[in-house]
């Protein structure tokens, strides 16, 4: 019996949360770089009653993305995409950030669109980083909008020498996210189908208590302390914009980003978070 089927990439807790609300009475692949992970938490929603199928999925390798989709596809039609993957600035050198969070997102918004069905939704999870970094020109958004997926790594903006550390590839890498949504909305349309991003802010996940704990670690505490809210996130909150995002109460919202942070980043612009003048 042909079904509607989820695609899932990251096995993570934010991919979880969403699925959780989205996923009863479907078919659910989930697809992790480390297929451990994705039987653990496949592991976790099949006791809890959903239907999940887990597979190694890197998202780096169009190969591996288009292996997702064919899983998928044994089960019936697919109707919506959550993309939770990703690797953070602790975690990763700049060309494996680039590769995965730029240029896979860019890919698996591409492959997903061709088959997506008619009334399809789609959510990727971003970043507030995008949101923080210096404004790009109008040009240099296009290009991240729109370059073909596999010539997206040779543009001159994305040169090693042309970013200052993983950090900044980072903000990059969710600043092409913001813009690939944007651009992959209209040939989604095409086919009667939405596809938005969201950005968090600080939320409690294992790779956040990374992130606490690598190099930049004073840094993050002293940003949810000092952003309006006072206090880091939590995946069902994030869950709760993309239930909004995936249901027909948004039907109407596509090629979107909603910034989920606690107010950081108005605190960076506006606030106690903002840089001190040099």
């Amino acid at each position: 019996m042909s079904r509607d089927v989820i695609l899932w990439a990251g096995a993570g807790q934010i991919g979880m949360a969403i699925t959780r609300r989205m996923g009863y009475g479907k078919k659910i692949i989930v697809g992790d770089k480390k297929k451990e992970n994705a039987q653990a938490i496949a592991k976790i929603m099949n006791e809890a009653g959903f239907d999940v199928v887990p597979i190694q999925m890197d998202l780096s390798s169009r190969e591996s993305i288009r292996g997702l989709i064919a899983e998928g596809q044994k089960y019936g039609e697919i109707s919506m995409l959550i993309n939770a993957a990703g690797v953070s600035p602790s975690q990763a050198p700049i060309e494996a950030i680039l590769k995965v969070d730029l240029y896979g997102t860019a890919v698996l918004l591409e492959e997903v669109g061709k088959v997506i069905a008619p009334g399809g939704v789609g959510v990727t999870i971003s970043s507030q980083s995008g949101h923080r970094m210096k404004q790009l020109t109008p040009q240099e958004d296009e290009l991240l909008a729109c370059t073909p997926a596999e010539e997206l790594l040779k543009l001159e903006m994305l040169q090693p020498e042309n970013i200052r550390d993983t950090l900044h590839a980072y903000q990059l890498a969710k600043r092409c996210n913001e813009k690939r949504v944007m651009a992959e909305s209209v040939r989604w349309g095409e086919k009667g189908a939405r596809i938005n991003s969201i950005s968090p802010g600080i939320i409690v996940t294992p790779l956040a208590i990374d992130e606490f704990n690598g190099p930049r670690g004073d840094f993050y505490k002293n940003m949810f302390a000092k952003c309006p809210a006072g206090r880091p996130g939590t995946a069902d909150e994030v869950a709760n914009v993309a239930e909004l995002l995936m249901s027909e109460k948004g039907a109407f919202i596509t090629g979107a980003d909603f910034l989920v942070d606690g107010g950081a980043t108005a605190s960076y612009f506006y606030g106690p978070l903002k840089p001190a003048e040099k």
